[in-house]
């Protein structure tokens, strides 16, 4: 697979908001980001996947264009906290939103979020993507997928199965395995990764469904059992470990993605100066390198690319969360 690009599915998708045309530079006005400091806005709180990558991110970008790039944790309400200050932010290029898949899912998991992100946020660039890992507390007795599907078929009751965050990635990914399924068994919601994972090592819950970065240290540690990768390659952080593909579910190819956001009305030159320094940034060895040891393939897809991916991702998760008859919170 080319890492630079992931296998978009064509989808019929609601329309995104898209980059204005920026207003002509006064002739006195430096260029940005020139007068002052980037405020780089994540949703959560530090210590994550979506805080690390916007890290590596926001270091990218202050060592090539020189200015001082903070990053500023705004957490709560599912990333809506974090979010709704960026869209409520002038579109100067000088408050961004770095973020995960869950950002764009706001108004699919939540009543009001206070915003709408398909329509305040402007996508500006996807920095990178990872797959997910399947994993069952160890006393379970499946040790593949396939293992997994006949022994739920065959007691439901006996199973259930964690979410860290409604509409992330894992949420999704869930709602597609209770479909392989086809029984239904409870989801027991949390408030982030780790307060779930804990709960599955403890066998309090069978299994859950969540980004590699995560779930690497526990897999490697023997605390959980992992069973599938939900990508259509193998991890390089855990190479051992087959696909979902190649076990025979081919459909649970759901995958975590991080991207950069401004608010809506955000000059168009400020997408086109960020893509152009991360487009080969991300690729550099100084980046990639650390990247991957979170099992996050690096990627650049700028502007109108990205929103065109967002769109296929929103409409993929809709479709699913309404045959899950899944009511926003």
């Amino acid at each position: 697979m080319n890492r630079r690009k992931l296998l978009l599915t064509t989808l019929a998708t609601p329309t995104l908001a898209t980059p204005r045309l920026a207003q002509a530079q006064p002739q006195n006005q430096a260029p940005w980001p020139s007068r002052g400091p980037v405020r780089v806005i994540v949703p959560f709180t530090p210590g994550g996947s979506t805080d690390g990558m916007a890290r590596v991110t926001a270091g990218k970008l202050q060592g090539k264009l020189g200015q001082t790039f903070i990053v500023e944790n705004r957490a709560g309400a599912n990333g809506a906290v974090g979010g709704q200050f960026v869209a409520n932010a002038a579109p100067d290029g000088y408050t961004l939103c770095f973020s995960a898949s869950i950002q764009a899912m706001a108004r699919l998991v939540m009543r009001n979020p206070g915003y709408d992100p398909l329509v305040d946020l402007v996508p500006i660039i996807r920095v990178g993507a990872g797959p997910l890992v399947l994993v069952v507390n160890p006393s379970r007795g499946p040790t593949t997928l396939p293992e997994l599907i006949a022994a739920v078929r065959a007691n439901p009751r006996a199973w259930n199965i964690a979410a860290s965050s409604l509409g992330a990635a894992g949420h999704i990914a869930t709602i597609e395995l209770i479909r392989i399924l086809g029984v239904d068994i409870p989801v027991i919601p949390y408030r982030g990764t780790a307060p779930a994972l804990t709960d599955v090592i403890a066998n309090n819950v069978a299994m859950m469904i969540d980004p590699i970065l995560a779930m690497v240290p526990a897999v490697r540690g023997g605390t959980v059992r992992g069973l599938a990768i939900t990508a259509t390659r193998r991890a390089d952080a855990l190479p051992d470990l087959p696909t979902a593909a190649e076990q025979g579910q081919p459909s649970l190819d759901i995958q975590s993605w991080w991207g950069l956001w401004g608010p809506r009305g955000l000059p168009a030159e400020v997408t086109a100066r960020i893509g152009e320094v991360l487009a080969t940034g991300m690729f550099d060895v100084d980046i990639a390198p650390r990247v991957n040891n979170m099992g996050i393939v690096p990627a650049a897809e700028i502007g109108a690319d990205f929103a065109r991916f967002i769109q296929a991702e929103f409409t993929r998760s809709e479709a699913l969360l309404r045959t899950a008859n899944f009511q926003p919170e």
